[in-house]
Parts: C-alpha cells; structure tokens; sequence
C-alpha cells in the first residue's frame, strides 16, 4: 500500500506525430459534435475505453484527483471554476504564479478523495487523473459511473496517465500531453488558451530536437530516473508507457527502464547495477524553497556515493547528476516541455542550450 502511495504521489504530471500516440486509440483530443457553434459547443470526449462524455457547455464547478489537473485549468484560466481536488500540490510545487490560487483550493482529500466526499463536493465535473479506484484497497473505491450520474458529475480523464498502460507501445513524446491540454480547453471553453501553450511546448521541444537531429542513437546516453522520495530500500523505475519516458526520449538521452511494463515499477537494485546508466537524474520532490530542494538533491546524490550498491556506477563515479524535481517530469502537463530542455541542456550542453533566464 505505501509504495501505490508513493506512486500516486508522484504521478499526481514533443512530436505531435509520433506514430504510437495513433494507435492507441483513446488519447485524441475533443472534437465539437455536428460542426459545433461559434462557442465550440457541444464537445464530446472519451475515457480509455472508447465511452464518450458530451458537454452543451463549459463546467462551472471542476473537482480535479490531483495537482495535474488542477495545474493544467490554471495554465488554461480556468482555475476559477475548481471547487476542491484530492493529492493537493505541496508547497511550492506549483509554478509561482499559481501557487496563491492553488493554496484556496478546497482539500477534498490528502489522497485519493473518498467517495462521498466527491458525490457530495457539489462538482458538475470530475478530472481523473488516475485509471480505476477500483483496486485501492482500503484507499477506497471510486463512484460507479451510475453514481456520478445521479450526483450530476461529469468523469473525464487525463489520458496521458490514466489511459497510459493501455497505450500499445511507450511515450517517446509529449503528444500525449498536449491532447489533454487540448481536451481540457475544449471541455472548458478555452481552446484558444489550450492552442497557445500546445505551440509554446511544441517550439521549445522542436528546437531541441532540431539540436539533436544528428545525434545517432547509439550516442544517445543512458539515463537513470531516481525517486529518491519513493525510498532507497527498493528503487521505483518509470517505464516506457510514463510520462517521463517521453520526456527523457525528447531530452536526447535513453531511459535504462523504458522496456518494463506499464508506467511505474519497483525493481532492485541489482537491476539499476546491470544498466549502469551515464546519467542518473535525482527526482526529488519539491520541498517548498531553493535552500530545503537544494538539500534533498545533496542527500539523494550522497545516497547514491555511498551506497554499497550504486557508489561504482558510471554515472555516480563521473558526477552525472541532473538536478531536476520529480513533478514537472512525471506529472503530464505544460511544464514538461521545459524540462525536455533541462535535461537536454545538461547531458548535451554543446548542442542544446539552456533557456535565457527570467527578466
């Protein structure tokens, strides 16, 4: 139960051609039903099973399962509309502009948000960013969909998370994310918001990409995400169906995992050893300031140093450390596209360039 805790916790965020997105059926973004009006309404969305949802208009009061949805609504202007969200964000884990208005956000729940809860939060719009409650044990289950229609809610998913173990093959890019975005501004009435932030994620990858267009692959390094939060007993591997693969890939290095099955895996560290990756990427979480992130980085390197089992890896041995937060790698959303040039910017800091600072 601790480490789906921890899983959750963490997951809770390109080439929009990527062929793999096509085909796994249920990650495309809304579409107005009958040509639509000058509103862009009514909007059909689907979950990961093909079941379609249909709005007549933008919802009023939004429920979100966790940070990256309520994240996304505030990038989309929408914020205003979120009357509660379960996995609240950590202080400082949303961006700066957003962290006043997140800290208003009514906690339904410091996990998953329990049923009643949600049926009674007086939502007409639930966003999941997770597949099926189901098997939660004693986290609880989530409303039958029968529930959610008496209560009046509407249920839609982040398929970028919630549909991703479903997808036939792994997340090499960010298109993904970018169709939720794009479905949650239809869903919402901002799509013109939505087509904004997609075209800034696309310049920003596309302009790493052109850097690293030749660059083969076998010079491609290998790359290590650590979850230092998720504990040091047994290592948590993001997968090549997670949102951090496509990041990773985009970034120009190769995830050592990205052939485990689903999105999150526990592993051993015999298992990281056998990879000996060249660069391990410290994925703290966000402790709420520059001096206790600044800490947490220090401790999960000197972790790694002293470790029996990791202190002669390549990567420990050379320093090849990238000092990148876990939340705007795993948690789909806009902020993924900068992190592609982060990490890019870092491994390959002859072809890719960091981003010119603030002011």
């Amino acid at each position: 139960m601790a480490a789906v805790v921890v899983l959750f916790a963490t997951a809770c965020g390109g080439d929009s051609k990527d062929t793999n997105t096509a085909a796994s059926g249920p990650t495309a973004s809304a579409t107005g039903a009958g040509g639509g009006g000058a509103s862009g309404f009514p909007v059909k969305v689907t979950d990961c099973a093909g079941a379609e949802t249909t709005f007549t208009e933008a919802p009023k009061k939004v429920v979100t399962s966790n940070a990256s949805s309520l994240e996304m609504l505030f990038w989309l202007g929408a914020g205003d509309r979120v009357v509660g969200t379960g996995f609240p964000p950590g202080k400082g884990t949303m961006p700066a502009q957003f962290a006043a208005q997140a800290d208003k956000v009514r906690v339904l729940g410091d996990m998953v948000i329990p049923k009643e809860q949600l049926l009674g939060s007086g939502a007409d719009t639930y966003i999941d960013t997770f597949a099926d409650m189901g098997g939660m044990g004693a986290m609880g289950s989530g409303p039958s969909a029968k529930e959610f229609a008496a209560a009046g809610i509407k249920h839609i998913y982040l398929k970028s998370t919630a549909c991703a173990t479903k997808r036939p093959g792994p997340q090499q890019d960010l298109s993904a994310v970018e169709a939720d975005i794009k479905e949650l501004g239809a869903v919402t009435g901002t799509s013109a918001r939505a087509d904004e932030l997609v075209a800034g994620m696309e310049q920003t990858v596309g302009t790493v990409r052109t850097a690293l267009a030749g660059l083969p692959q076998d010079r491609r390094p290998s790359y290590f995400f650590f979850d230092f939060d998720a504990g040091t007993k047994q290592p948590i591997a993001v997968c090549g169906k997670q949102v951090a693969n496509a990041v990773i890939t985009q970034a120009g290095a190769r995830n050592v995992f990205a052939d485990c099955a689903g999105d999150f895996k526990p592993v051993a560290w015999e298992d990281v050893v056998a990879k000996n990756p060249d660069w391990i990427q410290l994925g703290v979480r966000n402790k709420g300031s520059a001096e206790a992130n600044a800490k947490a980085f220090d401790d999960a390197e000197r972790f790694l140093r002293t470790f029996d089992a990791t202190k002669g890896l390549n990567a420990v041995r050379d320093g090849r450390f990238v000092r990148i937060g876990s939340e705007s790698t795993t948690i789909a959303g806009v902020r993924n596209a900068e992190t592609v040039r982060r990490i890019a910017s870092t491994i390959h800091p002859d072809l890719v360039r960091p981003a010119p600072a603030a002011g």
